[in-house]
């Protein structure tokens, strides 16, 4: 048989596998197209070519920076959220599920962190590509970190022209037609900016006109937070028809407007592109401190022993990093399933339960943004076993999302009646891996030179079961690695002795 050569094309491709002579044109027509170390096939990740990743593998940054540009709004909301409302406010804010963002802000975002998590996020399956399997930040981790509800309707907004948004300050925010005129003339569109909502919120609360500051404060308060977009100052005027009715707006499931708007900006700022990341970064920041212990530095503000029932998303505080995106790369590349917390949210379910339509496999939509939602991808976060999943759904096709949305109970049923609880907390079906290392890029940093190209598909021991000792493995091995240990180096004896105990436990 003649020897398979892979012939590398300008734009980085290598056809899967050359045809031997006399093949059909048929048959080389069928043949997926992959890239150098994956996706071999290319018929999951179609958008790879303009993927961040590729980029990286062949040695292409962004730009001058690696890291993208990330801001988030909690130290400005330390000193716009006061410590206590009016009770005729707190009564409004309290009921509308929107109350726990007032303190879950980072004050800081560590970008580099957050820009290597980026950097594996793909758009078509709404997941993290990791070196094991795909992870992704589910509507539990929203209702767990961020105390918002996940039942609800979704928006689907009228358009807001310039005069509309004008027209929409005057009749709910009570500002006079020419300031509302002269502020959205000078917002360039039908936008409000954040600090001009607040101080509307701090005139109508000295004024006693709660209605009003109320709908300020909370308009200012998600568009400081979940509705966060790239100018970092303005919040979009639409927005304000979510709370004219203040005693309704409860009605709409926050949790999934969290993670829409959050999917979209993931999408965005994984492609090459793209130089920034919009949206709440801290609710992915706090997912990875959750899920990923050794990776990043991360402040506690108190064990989940000791919680009183805080959002989760308050555990965590900002510590400035050490480490560049492109040393977390090389990390990230290094992870294995033993140093996931797969389930970390089981100690707080006294406070969250966890509630099934988490697991609804569908398209979610917040105003006329429309993502594929798809837990059966990241089965392993909810105790199932993962398998091989169905391909991802295309919602520019989907027609009955709110229909879909409420009759939940029949895609649930579909994700898991092919599963079965994990044994392990990262347990995989057989032939899962060797399927994801075909449609999937899961490292980003290419082998030395003289090393071999192809990336092997990993085999991986059930390591230790308490996330403690799992921890202290991670750090020995990681150190290990980095000095090139050998097991039969004297030096070493110790240390490799105590890596042993640990996966032990």
């Amino acid at each position: 048989m003649d020897k398979v050569v892979r012939r590398r094309g300008a734009d980085g491709r290598i056809p899967v596998r050359t045809l031997d002579r006399g093949a059909s044109s048929f048959a080389a027509a069928a043949e997926p197209i992959g890239y150098p170390e994956g996706p071999y096939d290319t018929s999951l990740l179609v958008k790879y070519e303009h993927h961040v990743a590729r980029h990286i593998w062949f040695g292409e940054e962004r730009g001058p920076k690696k890291e993208l540009k990330v801001v988030g709004h909690g130290l400005k909301l330390t000193s716009r959220v006061p410590l206590a409302l009016p009770p005729q406010m707190e009564s409004w804010v309290s009921r509308s599920g929107l109350a726990s963002l007032q303190r879950t802000s980072l004050n800081k975002i560590d970008t580099n962190l957050v820009s290597a998590f980026v950097e594996r996020w793909h758009l078509e399956t709404s997941s993290f590509h990791m070196p094991f399997g795909e992870m992704s930040i589910t509507l539990d981790d929203v209702a767990c970190l961020l105390h918002l509800p996940i039942r609800g309707i979704f928006w689907s907004p009228q358009d807001v022209t310039e005069e509309l948004a004008v027209e929409l300050a005057v009749d709910y925010l009570r500002v006079s037609q020419g300031q509302a005129q002269s502020h959205v003339r000078s917002c360039r569109g039908s936008y409000y900016k954040l600090e001009w909502l607040y101080d509307i919120f701090i005139h109508h609360r000295a004024a006693s006109s709660w209605a009003y500051a109320t709908r300020a404060y909370l308009l200012m308060l998600v568009g400081s937070t979940i509705f966060a977009d790239k100018t970092f100052t303005l919040v979009e005027a639409r927005y304000l028809l979510l709370f004219r009715d203040l005693d309704g707006c409860s009605g709409y499931s926050w949790g999934a407007a969290a993670l829409v708007t959050l999917y979209r900006y993931l999408g965005d700022a994984s492609m090459y592109s793209c130089k920034q990341l919009s949206g709440y970064p801290t609710l992915l920041q706090c997912w990875i401190h959750e899920y990923f212990p050794t990776v990043g530095k991360r402040g506690e503000n108190w064990n989940p022993a000791g919680n009183c029932g805080l959002p989760r998303a308050m555990r965590w505080s900002y510590r400035q990093g050490v480490l560049k995106v492109d040393d977390l790369r090389s990390i990230l590349d290094e992870l294995t399933p033993t140093d996931v917390i797969w389930r970390p949210f089981e100690d707080h379910r006294a406070w969250r339960v966890f509630d099934e339509i988490c697991l609804y496999r569908g398209c979610l939509k917040w105003g006329e943004t429309v993502v594929p939602y798809l837990p059966d991808r990241c089965l392993r976060q909810f105790g199932y076993r993962q398998y091989v999943p169905s391909p991802p759904l295309d919602c520019m096709m989907a027609t009955d999302i709110d229909v879909d949305w409420i009759s939940y109970h029949q895609s649930v049923v579909a994700v898991i009646g092919s599963s079965i609880v994990a044994t392990t907390p990262s347990e995989v079906e057989d032939g899962y891996l060797e399927w994801y290392y075909r449609v999937s890029h899961p490292r980003l940093v290419p082998p030395h030179r003289d090393a071999p190209r192809d990336v092997p598909v990993p085999v991986y021991d059930a390591g230790p079961s308490d996330p403690d000792w799992a921890r202290v493995s991670t750090l020995i091995r990681r150190y290990l690695r980095q000095v090139n240990a050998e097991e039969e180096d004297p030096q070493f004896s110790d240390l490799f002795e105590a890596l042993h105990i640990s996966r032990s436990h």
